[in-house]
């Protein structure tokens, strides 16, 4: 029968299933952080060994601390936690990308930036926003403590085979438009919990049109609507993003498996059990009002009455949404003022991200203060050479270290309570950045521009003859 991309993958991994319809996969890659030391516990209490060090790696990025990494970690939890790490990984003979590689970076811009997210395989780490590693036509999500100890141990995880939805975004996009964008886009218009149970696969030809980093970010945020994972299908992009990285296929053995990985594609006739399409002319620059990334709107817009929406419950969020942002129905969203800017994370953190952000500050002065968080040590490094470092700290941001940083406020970057955000991250519920903290999601440029403006702003005015 015709088949999608999932169900190739799908097949391609099954080793059994059992009656009642659970499937045992074989697992390619096995990604671990500091917050994976539950697992390795379990483990150390059955005398057991990590099955296939050589598919397992170990990425330190969602405790560490992005400034004064020259000396001893000062929080006492999160020093061990990275210790534990380190302990782990070499006691498991576990590749480790630590505080001291110069490599180092969030795991799901290491990854892919290393070749070790390659099409066809299977992806998985105690995060859930693993489905990033989908944009190369791999299956890939997260997965929780027990599991990673399952996997550890066997390198296989028994899963139930999700639904299978496309998203096609068709046309041109508008300059100042991408795919944080298009992903504020589609979560808004179909709900946080729009692509419950499904596989996302994205197409049309402004997906094909966005570069690799734009197909991470719009994988990355499938989580985010509710999909179980999200991907794209290997092309001609997927090969030259991949051709020399390290952990790649080299010579000739890439050239065979490039020609794998383009059939990878769904058949053309393979059927979907939902289908969404959107205009890319209809895809406007986005930002959330509200506690969940669903809750967005192009900036345009004006802030919704929750006395207009005819869903009781969705009514009612929107009330208490309002409530705890300290919003007004009606308050047009470029009235909205922030206190802080932050640029990073496992969806906005990449070259690309960093570029577009730049173009927006280049000359300009930031009204608030800011931090920007590149992706991986590799990215910071690329950064400082294009002189991108000396734009944002020329604007008044601050330069750090590569890491989680304020996406997950458990490292030290915090808002204070009450303050408000332009941030590039990926949650925005009560709390996320810090407690109390208020968070407005948005792409790089759009966070670049409301730091210039000292509120939610439309970048596309500040980009006028810079893209």
């Amino acid at each position: 029968m015709p088949r999608t991309l999932v169900d190739k993958l799908w097949d391609q991994h099954a080793i059994l299933t059992r009656e009642d319809g659970e499937t045992l996969i074989w697992i390619d890659r096995h990604f671990v952080h500091e917050g994976s030391h539950h697992a390795f516990a379990k483990l150390k209490s059955r005398g057991a060994r990590v099955a296939r060090p050589d598919l397992t790696f170990g990425v330190a990025d969602h405790y560490v601390p992005t400034r004064g990494r020259a000396g001893p970690i000062p929080d006492e939890g999160v020093r061990r936690m990275v210790e534990q790490l380190t302990e782990n990984t070499g006691l498991h003979g576990v590749h480790l990308f630590g505080l001291d590689d110069p490599r180092q970076g969030i795991v799901h811009v290491v990854g892919p930036e290393q070749g070790l997210t390659l099409p066809g395989l299977t992806v998985v780490c105690g995060d859930s926003h693993t489905s990033t590693h989908g944009a190369f036509g791999a299956l890939a999500f997260g997965i929780g403590a027990s599991e990673v100890a399952h996997v550890l141990t066997t390198q296989t995880l028994w899963q139930r085979k999700p639904k299978r939805m496309r998203i096609s975004v068709e046309g041109p996009l508008t300059p100042g438009v991408g795919a944080k964008d298009i992903a504020l886009t589609w979560i808004a218009r179909l709900g946080a919990d729009g692509a419950q149970g499904h596989a996302i696969e994205y197409a049309g030809s402004a997906v094909r049109a966005l570069s690799m980093e734009g197909r991470l970010t719009l994988c990355n945020l499938s989580i985010e609507g509710g999909g179980r994972c999200g991907m794209v299908a290997p092309d001609e992009t997927t090969l030259a993003y991949l051709r020399g990285r390290p952990y790649a296929p080299a010579g000739e053995a890439f050239e065979r498996a490039a020609g794998d990985w383009l059939a990878l594609a769904g058949d053309a006739d393979a059927a979907f059990d939902r289908e969404v399409s959107f205009r890319g002319d209809e895809i406007a620059p986005t930002v959330t009002w509200g506690t969940n990334p669903g809750d967005a709107l192009p900036i345009d817009a004006a802030v919704p009455d929750p006395e207009r929406i005819a869903d009781p419950g969705r009514a009612a969020h929107a009330r208490d949404a309002l409530a705890y942002m300290d919003l007004r129905p009606g308050q047009p969203l470029t009235g909205i003022r922030i206190d802080r800017v932050f640029i990073g994370s496992c969806t906005n953190a990449r070259i690309e991200d960093l570029r577009a952000a730049a173009a927006v500050l280049a000359g300009r002065t930031a009204r608030v203060p800011g931090l920007v968080s590149p992706g991986s040590s590799l990215v910071k490094r690329q950064a400082e050479e294009e002189g991108l470092d000396r734009i944002f700290v020329e604007a008044g941001l601050d330069w750090v270290e590569s890491g989680c940083s304020m996406c997950v406020g458990m490292n030290g970057d915090l808002l204070k309570p009450g303050e408000r955000s332009a941030s590039t991250t990926n949650r925005n519920f009560k709390g996320r950045q810090g407690p109390g903290s208020r968070t407005h999601l948005m792409s790089p440029a759009m966070a670049a521009a409301a730091a210039v403006a000292g509120h939610l702003a439309d970048a596309r005015p500040m980009l006028a003859g810079r893209l």
